[in-house]
């Protein structure tokens, strides 16, 4: 069990800070061939960058008031979202952390902890960039509160058989409380799994990654994590803590959160909303599918009207041009700059900017990148997946592929060609038909 301080029940209302998480470069590789132009936190989903969304929903708290995005890309890829950003939510003071190497999702939270700390925050908001969701930030401050909290962790239930790719929590159905937390475990233990969105007591979360790392000074140091991100072993320089000077890198999800259940203070909130992660390129369409879908039970002005060509939602850029005889949606995003031609029909598919769709080209359950262009009468089209499902590869012929079909940057299909469940890298041009492949 942790030695962590208990909190004053006596304070006035706490203040939170929030903590977005964004990775770095070296971790993008899932994402490729998107993450080879824009950097997969920048990469726009529903119309706005992936972590728009999340600094969204941290807006709607109203006792934050600074939020740190912290990672390890160059200082200069988050400038001009900061700028924007700021302008969009003034009541946010906005920073970028960098790390100098991967610290892990632990790792580089101790590593700023008196950014973090100044000002004596009581409460800590993390939320890892690469989840999309409803973000019910709100009703997880209030468990914090009812249940005098040390930290509340997001959940939702999956399938069975889709649990133990993620971290699965066992909690008590009546109080929330977290009884047991396991990170992809070997076998099925609990089908409610983390969801990647956090909120700590301050002075409990420091001190149980403080214990994480003195642990690890006091035991044979591990080669590295079994992962499939490759992440090799990297340290963090721990400053005044003369116990443990230097560490390997420190994971939330490996290293903290099984702890904090023995604290007794360690809760759920279990969302019925959507919630999918956006590890692949992939898996962007259907987390653009699902914040469209939100933004237009919300009645969003940012969306399309419905109407004869238009099966909402559509989001799509003031500057586009699309063709009135032109068929959009359902779940279509259209970005800057791009021409739909006439007759053309697109669902379920992101078309970025300055790309062109000509006329009576089919386009569907696919991601057309910058400035392709898809000849007329072509077919670029990926396979439907299950909503329910966490993954975008299916099998076909025996062979694994993308059920989402994604030209890079600057791609051509030509008249007449089809395209499906294929994965082209940027710059290249398909003058004949091509079917489950990964065109080089």
């Amino acid at each position: 069990m942790l030695n962590i301080p208990m909190r004053d029940n006596h304070t006035t209302q706490a203040s939170t800070k929030a903590v977005i998480l964004v990775g770095g470069p070296s971790r993008g590789t899932r994402f490729r061939p998107l993450s080879l132009d824009v950097p997969k936190p920048l990469f726009e989903v529903a119309g706005h960058p992936i972590i728009h969304h999340c600094l969204k929903a941290v807006a709607k708290v109203p006792d934050v008031r600074e939020v740190m995005l912290v990672g390890y890309y160059d200082e200069s890829v988050f400038r001009d979202f900061i700028k924007d950003a700021s302008k969009e939510f003034p009541q946010l003071r906005i920073l970028y952390l960098r790390e100098y190497t991967a610290l892990g999702t632990a790792g580089g939270l101790y590593h700023f902890r008196d950014a973090i700390l100044k000002g004596k925050p009581e409460r800590l908001l993390v939320l890892n960039a690469d989840v999309c969701c409803s973000f019910p930030l709100g009703e997880m401050m209030r468990l914090f509160e009812e249940k005098d909290a040390e930290a509340v962790i997001l959940g939702t239930r999956v399938s069975n058989d889709t649990a133990t790719n993620f971290g699965c929590i066992v909690s008590d159905s009546h109080t929330k409380r977290v009884l047991h937390y396991v990170e992809k475990p070997e076998s099925h233990i609990s089908n409610l799994i983390n969801c990647g969105v956090y909120l700590f007591a301050t002075e409990c979360i420091f001190p149980a990654i403080r214990s994480a790392i003195k642990r690890r000074t006091t035991r044979p140091r591990l080669l590295s994590y079994p992962s499939s991100d490759n992440l090799e072993s990297s340290f963090i320089t721990t400053g005044d803590d003369e116990d443990a000077e230097k560490s390997e890198v420190l994971r939330l999800e490996q290293d903290i959160l099984s702890d904090l259940a023995d604290s007794n203070r360690f809760f759920v909130h279990e969302t019925k909303d959507f919630w999918r992660q956006i590890k692949s390129a992939g898996s962007a369409v259907p987390a653009n599918a699902l914040y469209l879908q939100k933004a237009f039970q919300a009645e969003s002005p940012e969306l399309t009207p419905p109407s004869a060509t238009i099966v909402p939602p559509v989001y799509i850029h003031p500057t586009a041009s699309v063709d009135p005889t032109a068929k959009l949606g359902p779940n279509v995003s259209i970005g800057p700059r791009v021409v739909v031609g006439a007759g053309a029909r697109i669902k379920d598919s992101i078309v970025l900017e300055d790309a062109e769709i000509r006329h009576d080209a089919c386009v569907m359950h696919s991601i057309i990148g910058w400035s392709s262009r898809v000849g007329a009468w072509a077919r670029v089209e990926g396979t439907p997946i299950p909503v329910s499902s966490h993954s975008t590869s299916i099998v076909k012929q025996g062979i694994k592929v993308q059920s989402i079909t994604i030209l890079g940057k600057e791609c051509g299909v030509g008249d007449e060609v089809r395209v499906q469940n294929c994965v082209c890298l940027p710059y290249k041009e398909l003058k004949r038909d091509v079917c489950n492949e990964v065109i080089m």
